[in-house]
């Protein structure tokens, strides 16, 4: 397409002539004796290029001063984006301006999303998320990306950006599609936060494969834990990296997953979260990726706290004790529960109700008889993240702000469990139900006094708003959502609201989590259910105690989203 912007004798008086190629605004300088042309918007915030300044090859925004090569429209300051460039013919004493495809383009976005990533620079990343996406590149390609650059730019390995990212890519058909892009920027701003100023990762290679061969999953399998146990991180990783290499998931799931619950609850629960979420994150960017991903939790499991060594698990009650001694009898209550058969949904529910007791040992003593009479695996896994996501739902605003991540890790914990086990199940990895229902009775305090249950059955969705825009909300908002739910609303719209809810707020790394927990567990039960309604009202709550915030990355993407609609933002509305 070729574009008349207007006379050269005009160009050479004024300096610059403006116009249209279609929707697009453009501008031509004349400078050292040649005409150029870029796009008459900067891509930094939009402000009209033809009202800045040209001398010595430089355009400048004056704006927010950003600096372009007249010449190619490179940026010689990486916050504003390369501007795009025309060539220009002289026609006679006609100025014309030669438009044609935009090459590479979705090339250049991917280099300008990693570069937001580097440098921190959440507008570069909300518009390449953006354009990428109106270019028809799925999320999953997205998420892709920030998955390799996380797991390339952190040393320590798999951390919360990495977590945040799978979240926001496991809740994406829950959201509404208009939040879709506020999501994935959301995951991706944690994921630069949270490798910004840190050492890259050196991995360290697998085994020879003929190496593999002789080993044999079972031998990398006790190699891993073994290193494990006795805090050998690179020599944990090279295991899991060759027994990767050479087996197949499953295998690596329970090597993983048998090492992540050798211990009572690792480091509060995230060893074996984290875990779950990277082999979450593969079904989103495939099983050829684990060679980068999985290794990268080795260190952490590693190093990770042994809640046995301290004193809330050991005084006034053995708790480690409690969790050994039933351990060691799961093989006899598998083989006598093989006889038996599986729970229906109100008898996991009740299961949960009595998780929540305020003796340990008959705790132990229920899960031990659904053991024994048939419960599977999946249904002991659902009824403690029920019983712990009702610590949340219970949670009395009496008690200290900081105590809702106390019983925020029992829920994110209970919850990797349940998909752990709903995905990869093993002997090894059902110790871990006792140890999530020992976490959930070392909470009880924090239910003492308990908050009151909802009991309405009207919630309009409207009211919720205004419990997120106003600090102390919490049980309104509780009462809220579960009303809502037991008057036959539609539990989609509740989850879409609280995720709206949740994308609104410069939200911290326990809300993600919580929020993307609930999801998952209300998934688990019968739509309708009561306990469908008390997982979401404890989310409700959880969000309402967190809010508000000063909301500054969803600015961030709603200016992204204006730019690529041509607004001005530099005029009043």
């Amino acid at each position: 397409m070729r574009v008349d912007i207007g006379s050269v004798v005009e160009l050479r008086k004024t300096g610059v002539l403006t116009g249209k190629a279609g929707t697009q605004p453009i501008c031509v300088f004349w400078h050292d004796g040649r005409a150029y042309s870029v796009d008459d918007r900067c891509p930094h915030l939009g402000f009209p290029l033809h009202r800045g300044t040209v001398e010595n090859g430089l355009l400048t925004c004056h704006w927010h001063h950003a600096r372009f090569d007249l010449c190619s429209g490179g940026t010689l300051d990486p916050f504003a984006d390369d501007v795009r460039a025309y060539p220009v013919d002289l026609d006679g004493n006609r100025v014309v301006v030669v438009v044609e495809p935009e090459p590479g383009r979705v090339e250049h976005l991917h280099r300008r999303l990693e570069e937001g990533l580097e440098q921190g620079l959440t507008l570069v990343i909300a518009k390449a998320v953006l354009d990428l996406r109106d270019a028809g590149v799925p999320a999953g390609e997205v998420v892709r990306m920030g998955v390799e650059f996380g797991c390339r730019y952190r040393g320590q390995g798999w951390g919360a950006g990495l977590t945040v990212l799978t979240a926001m890519a496991n809740v994406l058909p829950h959201l509404g599609s208009a939040d879709h892009a506020l999501a994935l920027v959301h995951g991706l701003a944690f994921v630069s936060r949270d490798t910004r100023g840190r050492a890259p990762r050196f991995p360290l290679p697998a085994l020879a494969a003929d190496a593999v061969a002789v080993a044999g999953p079972d031998r990398l399998a006790a190699w891993y834990r073994r290193f494990v146990e006795t805090r050998s991180a690179d020599a944990a990783e090279r295991a899991l990296v060759t027994a990767v290499a050479g087996g197949e998931r499953p295998s690596v799931a329970a090597m993983m997953t048998a090492a992540a619950t050798d211990h009572v609850f690792l480091d509060e629960g995230h060893v074996l979260d984290f875990t779950n979420k990277a082999f979450e994150v593969l079904d989103h960017v495939g099983w050829p990726a684990a060679a980068v991903v999985l290794p990268t939790l080795s260190t952490q499991t590693a190093q990770a706290r042994r809640h046995e060594e301290e004193g809330p698990w050991r005084h006034p009650h053995d708790l480690a004790r409690l969790v050994e001694d039933a351990t060691s009898r799961l093989p006899d209550l598998l083989a006598e529960g093989a006889a038996g058969g599986p729970l229906d949904d109100r008898g996991i529910a009740e299961l949960a109700w009595r998780v929540l007791d305020d003796d340990p040992a008959a705790i132990v003593g229920e899960l031990c008889r659904a053991i024994a009479t048939g419960a599977t695996a999946e249904q002991l896994g659902r009824a403690v993240a029920l019983a712990a996501s009702l610590r949340i739902t219970r949670f009395h605003v009496q008690n200290d702000h900081g105590d809702w991540d106390v019983v925020h890790h029992g829920f994110t914990a209970a919850n990797a469990l349940h998909q752990t086990l709903v995905r990869a199940p093993t002997p090894e990895l059902l110790r871990g139900v006792f140890h999530c229902a020992m976490k959930v009775f070392l909470d009880r305090f924090l239910n003492v006094p308990a908050a009151r249950l909802p009991q309405t059955t009207a919630g309009d969705l409207r009211d919720l708003p205004a419990c997120w825009d106003e600090q102390g909300r919490v049980d309104e908002a509780g009462a809220i959502a579960y009303g809502y739910l037991r008057g036959g609303g539609d539990p989609a719209g509740l989850v879409a609201a609280l995720g709206r809810a949740l994308l609104a707020e410069d939200a911290e790394f326990h809300w993600f989590q919580t929020y993307e927990a609930a999801v998952r567990q209300h998934a688990a039960w019968p739509a309708g259910s009561v306990e469908q309604a008390l997982i979401l009202t404890g989310c409700a709550r959880f969000l309402a105690a967190h809010t508000p915030t000063r909301r500054e990355l969803p600015q961030v993407v709603r200016i992204a989203t204006r730019l690529r609609r041509g607004e001005a933002l530099f005029e009043e509305d």
